[in-house]
């Protein structure tokens, strides 16, 4: 089991390392000369107290501290760092031992000023990563291996193929649908076997997400969706002006999105049509598809469902807006940051309705194809 765990530990660390570069790369050519990102740990909290900054009605908490650089060109020197000197809407609270990303600039003067930017949270995602690995192998054993390698194909595709390309000013859609072509039959393949059941659910998952790319490019057509509702396109707008295709972008993120819930429908019609053929060998190709899809039908609803609720825990914090909002729900509905969200999860939605009597009718012809002959 250690050798296992160890594998695909180094395996995905061989693909995520692969990537660093360039984005290192990004973060040097965007900092100035006189800007440097160390790190840096709470040693003391020399003073804390209430303070009222200039142009501010409301007191807020003010720290002064100490803490051991661990990371950058003052590696292992210490430095006071006030925080909450200055009005701020987010101010967080420091603690002895908190890890800290801190940026150091210059002042007019040439003297080293310190902000903290942000906390270190690479140890609590590498113990949540670790956690997660281990219950795939162990629980899923051979089967939950197979499909982490799978997303570590995923993974690679992603920031080696779509993102660089997409990056570089191709067509989002195009790349996407290429990406896409790559991701399933690996992904599928060493997740399920090489079969019958995973063939059929590969066809089916193909021509859903086709149709699916089709009514997103018509949707996003009909709402006049730009997908610059949010703050990252506007941002990434300006770092790459005209470059990037960000309505192209929008529609990339639905057909991915998506992508990663087919998996489950389309095995699992696939998988109900070949089983009650094995269980009633006399059922005829219409008694079949009725059968599998009585079954395919709870499986729209709580996938569906799953969907909608997993798209509304994403956006909760654009939702509270429909809250005790003085504007009729009409005029909310209308913003182009909602029809954003509201077009995503339709599409999508719509994408894994139809993948299960697509699936189911692929697999009943495969399955009744020997009575037909």
């Amino acid at each position: 089991m250690k050798k296992i765990i160890l594998t695909i530990l180094f395996l995905l660390t061989i693909i995520f390392a692969a990537n660093v570069p360039a984005f290192a790369q990004t973060d040097v050519t965007s900092n100035t000369q006189k800007e440097e990102t160390i790190e840096g740990k709470v040693l003391k909290i020399l003073e804390e107290k209430q303070i009222t900054p200039v142009g501010m009605e409301k007191p807020q908490l003010y720290q002064k501290i100490e803490i051991l650089i661990t990371k950058g060109s003052l590696k292992d020197k210490k430095v006071i760092i006030e925080n909450g000197n200055l009005p701020m809407s987010n101010l967080q609270k420091y603690n002895v031992n908190d890890k800290l990303v801190i940026t150091r600039t210059k002042n007019f003067e040439g003297k080293d000023v310190f902000y903290i930017t942000d906390y270190i949270r690479r140890g609590a995602l590498l113990w949540l990563f670790i956690l997660f690995i281990a219950l795939a192998v162990v629980i899923g054993r051979w089967q939950g291996l197979a499909s982490l390698i799978g997303m570590g194909i995923s993974f690679l595709v992603i920031f080696w193929l779509i993102l660089p390309k997409i990056s570089s000013g191709e067509d989002p859609v195009k790349i996407a649908i290429l990406g896409s072509l790559i991701i399933i039959p690996a992904t599928f393949l060493l997740s399920h076997g090489v079969n019958k059941k995973t063939l059929i659910a590969i066809v089916g998952t193909l021509i859903s997400l086709i149709i699916t790319g089709i009514l997103a490019s018509v949707f996003v057509d009909a709402t006049k969706l730009t997908g610059f509702a949010s703050e990252d396109a506007g941002f990434l707008q300006a770092l790459k002006p005209g470059i990037i295709n960000i309505k192209g972008l929008l529609l990339a993120g639905i057909i991915i999105g998506v992508l990663g819930v087919l998996d489950d429908i389309t095995i699992s019609q696939s998988a109900i049509v070949q089983q009650l053929k094995l269980a009633n060998p006399n059922l005829k190709d219409v008694e079949l598809y009725k059968k599998a899809m009585a079954v395919g039908k709870d499986h729209i609803a709580s996938m569906v469902n799953t969907l909608i609720l997993v798209y509304a825990g994403a956006a909760l914090p654009l939702l509270i807006i429909f809250v005790n909002n003085p504007h009729p729900f009409l005029e909310i509905i209308n913003y182009e940051m909602i029809a954003d969200e509201v077009v995503r999860a339709l599409v999508g939605s719509i994408g894994l309705i139809l993948a299960v009597p697509i699936t189911t009718i692929i697999a009943v012809i495969v399955a009744t194809a020997k009575e037909r002959r």
